[in-house]
């Protein structure tokens, strides 16, 4: 079970974080969110007393409208950032995100330009893989790493 308590927590040194990310594959292209600025994986924060799997598949749901099922963990990434702009502008954060595999779902259509949050400039795009190199995207290892998934699951360390 869950409340609306996300797992954020501020402190005077900066933002500790925990995320979930979705790898949504179809005819080797990965659902992303675009802002405008660069792409992130669809997903969102974990809430208190929420289960990993439970938050991708509930983060997947509220932004594409679609229920999918977890196929496995790819990537356990500790990312270390500063984020510019907004609400969040100068704050250091210690992110960490969980990366699921998503099973595909043959008979989904999810457009590109559904947008996800209201008007704020966010809006999910299908972007093949192969053309991610030339693309700022979070995190990182989706450029070179959705190409070849490792087996089991495997820690990333993004430090900025």
């Amino acid at each position: 079970m869950s409340n609306n308590s996300d797992i954020t927590y501020f402190t005077s040194a900066g933002v500790f974080n925990m995320r979930v990310g979705a790898i949504v594959i179809q005819d080797d292209k990965v659902l992303l969110v675009n802002n405008g600025l660069h792409y992130y994986s669809v997903g969102g924060r974990v809430k208190l007393h929420e289960t990993l799997e439970h938050a991708v598949v509930r983060e997947v749901f509220e932004e594409t409208g679609e229920n999918f099922e977890i196929d496995r963990l790819v990537w356990i990434n500790e990312g270390f950032f500063t984020l510019n702009g907004g609400i969040y502008d100068g704050k250091r954060f210690h992110e960490i995100s969980f990366y699921f595999l998503m099973k595909p779902k043959l008979d989904v259509v999810i457009a590109n330009g559904r947008d996800i949050n209201e008007g704020n400039n966010e809006w999910l795009e299908w972007v093949r893989i192969d053309q991610l190199s030339g693309c700022i995207v979070y995190p990182e290892v989706f450029k070179t790493g959705l190409r070849h998934l490792p087996e089991s699951p495997t820690h990333v360390v993004n430090i900025e």
